[in-house]
């Protein structure tokens, strides 16, 4: 079979859209296929990746390793399967594969298609690195430390095991995790391989502390482990190493800034990494590359200081937070150059950074986003995760000169029969004469001369950026006859230091304007019905769609999801408590009334939108009484048409990671009540009371 050769992807799925029988659907999802995390094979010939699965039965995903051949002249096949099976890493070689297996290191043999386990560790065993000759394993466990103090009764003698939690760090729960053992940490840990193969490893703690520590990487010689330990109170991240062996570990530097994805030089003389700076105190500070010389004193050296976008990926979507990602910085085997991706205007770009200079060169091209990426040890041959708008992601070998070849088509049979269309880029000026970036997304059955409702997409974050990458939302809007514009307003990732950042002790606000003059713009193109309008938004996107709705009567219908409704609320219950000194300038208790101008609730009383809620029951992020419930409460005061969607189980990530019935579910709710306001299709389970005010004559 002959490889799934082209260069620009969209271009061929745009044109098999016109033999497509239907539209998308929200039950789809259930036959979606994500690909995640891929691995080449040091020769070049192989790829292996995560491949998931939605299984609808038990309402969860189902991941499997998989092997492809870089030629493109095979199918896929199904490697190692099991129970939360995944991070699949060659050993030098190139005849092993270790992998994750319940929690724990398992090791499968190319030759002779076995696996085994190699460790039983309670807190189970992570982010797992080869040493250089193939021995030995370094990797991540989290334990209670030997010397912490159990939680519970401050009565040691009685006789049972508290499950009481006390707390005293102003960090102890995370979204989905409502409390964090403040006595477990992660360390670094190393394991040799046994030769037999009957045995399981006797790994051995390498380091120890009330810290975390992650990213081990190895020396050249093996003689090192290189790691990070992040100091979450400080925001700061400290660069150690430790003998392969044992012994104490040594600060090699103090980096004032959260950093990760550790790689280091060929011959061991620098680090690279990513990082935003602190300092000044900044609500949006921009993702760098940096470097660090690891002899003497140095300091890091911001290698792309000068290059106004941001490295990594941060485009937003909702088919890729439940997915696993590999490392996406590379070293060139010379030490000259390293690989990376930056976000830019819409697009996530493969590029190469020279190690002296900083200067950067694009090497992938085009209307899509590069997801993860893995290379050869040459540099020849590079495997990425590509997606567009109308391809949700599958493996492309790119050469150092920009070609792509397909070597996957995971979706096909699904693809095949969907119609699915390019969305239409516009960019338009603001009030202030900024360029602002957006996306038109049509029906695939788009009559020029019909009247069409439009949703306004609100992106979350609000430093997140829409762009070229799959959103399953967005198609299946346009695939219910809306037209779907998505909007970069100011504050928005890939657009420069400036413009992320002029949104800080300002949100919402002018960014709010951004996206009405956006609206405008479309409106203007004659093919929408200026009386029906919708905005939907999750995250900081739903609190400017709370914003939106209390601050103008355009929108017929909105759909807030995991917002935020309360800045003082969100103050004192978020599970983030270090926002504060870069999007307000002092805490609630100091300064009330800044926080109440900035906060939709304020505004609650000129809300007459038909609103719908939806929140995640174990959100510690936007937690739902700081956002939604809130305003449902005093809408519903107000005898205001609302109502609210609470999923149980659900964290922050619902729309992206949550259950996959849950999903469904979600996109079902946010289209029924679209359609009830904006196509007049009865919904009875929304209805809502909207006479008088409760408590008013």
């Amino acid at each position: 079979m002959p490889g799934y050769a082209f260069t620009q992807p969209a271009k061929s799925e745009d044109e098999r859209t016109a033999a497509a029988k239907r539209f998308i659907n929200e039950k789809d999802l259930f036959d979606f296929v994500w690909i995640a995390d891929p691995q080449i094979s040091p020769d070049g010939s192989q790829v292996v990746f995560e491949r998931v699965v939605p299984n609808q039965e038990r309402n969860g995903y189902d991941g499997a390793i998989w092997m492809a051949a870089t030629s493109g002249d095979t199918r896929p096949i199904e490697l190692i399967t099991g129970k939360n099976v995944g991070g699949a890493r060659w050993s030098p070689d190139g005849q092993s594969l270790l992998y994750r297996r319940e929690g724990q290191l398992a090791l499968f043999s190319l030759r002779g298609k076995e696996s085994r386990t190699l460790t039983s560790l309670p807190g189970g065993a992570g982010g797992p690195v080869w040493s250089p000759d193939g021995r030995r394993i370094v990797f991540l466990n989290s334990t209670a430390d030997k010397d912490s103090t159990p939680r519970g009764s401050p009565n040691p003698a009685d006789d049972h095991k508290s499950d009481v939690h006390i707390i005293t760090d102003a960090y102890y729960h995370s979204s989905g995790r409502p409390y964090l053992d403040p006595n477990y940490h992660q360390h670094i840990w190393v394991l040799t391989v046994p030769n037999d193969t009957s045995e399981i490893a006797k790994p051995t703690q390498l380091t120890s502390g009330a810290l975390d520590d992650s990213e081990p990487v190895w020396s050249p010689d093996g003689s090192r482990i290189y790691f990070l330990t992040t100091r979450v109170q400080f925001l700061s991240t400290d660069l150690n190493s430790v003998s392969s062996v044992g012994g104490e570990s040594l600060k090699l530097a103090n980096v004032p800034m959260g950093i990760f994805h550790l790689a280091l030089s060929p011959d061991g003389s620098q680090v690279a990494f990513h990082g935003a700076v602190t300092h000044p105190v900044r609500s949006y500070s921009q993702f760098d590359l940096w470097a660090l010389d690891l002899k003497g004193n140095a300091t890091p050296r911001n290698l792309t200081a000068d290059y106004d976008f941001d490295m990594n990926n941060t485009i937003t979507g909702d088919n890729n937070a439940s997915l696993r990602t590999g490392q996406t910085l590379h070293w060139s085997q010379d030490g000259r150059g390293i690989f990376d991706v930056v976000s830019k205007q819409g697009h996530t770009v493969l590029v190469r950074v020279d190690a002296e200079s900083g200067s950067v060169s694009e090497i992938t091209k085009g209307d899509q986003a590069v997801l993860d990426f893995s290379l050869t040890p040459d540099a020849r041959k590079f495997v990425a995760v590509i997606s567009n708008p109308v391809m949700m992601a599958d493996l492309f070998v790119v050469t150092p000169n920009g070609t792509q070849r397909r070597i996957t088509d995971l979706n096909q049979k699904l693809w095949s029969q969907l119609a699915l269309t390019l969305p239409e880029e516009i960019n338009y000026r603001s009030f202030d004469g900024r360029i602002i970036q957006g996306w038109i997304q049509k029906p695939s059955n788009f009559d020029p001369n019909r009247k069409y409702p439009l949703i306004l997409q609100i992106h979350g974050g609000p430093h997140g950026s829409w762009g070229w990458t799959f959103n399953h939302e967005i198609q299946l809007m346009a695939a219910r006859g809306y037209v779907v514009l998505s909007v970069n307003p100011r504050g928005s990732f890939g657009y420069g230091q400036e413009f992320g950042n002029i949104i800080q002790y300002n949100f919402p606000g002018d960014d709010f304007r951004d996206l009405m003059l956006g609206v405008d713009e479309v409106v203007k193109r004659r093919y929408i019905d200026p009386k029906k309008l919708g905005v939907a938004g999750g995250s900081s996107g739903g609190a400017l769609v709370d914003w939106a709705v209390g601050h103008t009567d355009r929108f017929v219908a909105a759909v807030s999801s995991r917002d935020i409704s309360n800045w003082e609320t969100w103050w004192y219950t978020t599970s983030n408590p270090f926002f504060q000194p870069t999007w307000f300038k002092a805490p609630p208790f100091q300064d009330r009334e800044a926080y109440a101008a900035r906060s939709p609730i304020t505004f609650v009383e000129k809300i007459h939108t038909p609103i719908m809620f939806i929140l995640g029951e174990d959100d510690h992020n936007a937690t739902p009484y700081a956002g939604g419930e809130q305003m449902f409460r005093a809408l519903k005061y107000l005898k205001r048409p609302a109502v609210m969607i609470i999923f149980p189980r659900e964290n922050h990530g619902l729309h992206a990671s949550g259950e996959p019935w849950h999903r469904v579910e979600r996109l079902q709710h946010i289209l029924a009540w679209f359609d009830q306001w904006m196509m007049g299709v009865p919904h009875p389970e929304y209805a809502v009371e909207t006479s008088k005010p409760i408590g008013r004559k």
